[in-house]
């Protein structure tokens, strides 16, 4: 079993990849869709974040989800073309990553590891231990942050962040 610290530095690493791959890139730039199917960089990120709230209710901590309003940035969800309605600034989406980071890294401390090997359900899901579902859904967060340093790219950044 992944040691819960080890859990709490591994998806921290990939808010400050976040961070870096979004750096100096103004909202406009992460509505740029690649010319093949894919989803923008706005959507990436929003997804990612998704995903966290998705682990702080595995976690119990509902309390600590703000209300936003993340229809546009579900699984299966269209792809977002252009700024309108519900597609959230890249700014603020950041924003609330690293807040989340900060809610999960405290709760995640006052787990233990047998708290982490009890079993869990997630969605439909077949039932699994706890840890289980957080080493699938911190897979699900590298997967998706993976995707923002071509995204970047794609927004006329030729550089190199990692």
């Amino acid at each position: 079993m992944i040691p819960i610290q080890t859990l709490i530095i591994a998806f921290g690493r990939n808010i400050e990849i976040l961070q870096m791959q979004t750096e100096n890139l103004s909202h406009q730039d992460s509505l740029i869709q690649l010319p093949f199917r894919a989803n923008c960089l706005n959507w990436v990120v929003g997804h990612v974040l998704t995903n966290r709230f998705n682990i702080l209710r595995l976690l119990d901590a509902e309390d600590l989800i703000p209300e936003v309003d993340l229809d546009h940035y579900q699984r299966e969800s269209e792809p977002i073309l252009e700024n309108g309605k519900g597609v959230l600034d890249l700014e603020d989406l950041v924003s609330l990553l690293e807040k989340s980071q900060i809610d999960l890294s405290t709760i995640l401390q006052e787990k233990t590891p047998e708290a982490l090997q009890l079993p869990a359900v997630y969605r439909d899901r077949p039932e699994r231990s706890l840890a289980g579902w957080l080493f699938f859904l911190y897979f699900h967060d590298c997967y998706h942050v993976g995707q923002t340093e071509l995204l970047r790219q794609a927004a006329g950044k030729d550089d190199k962040v990692i």
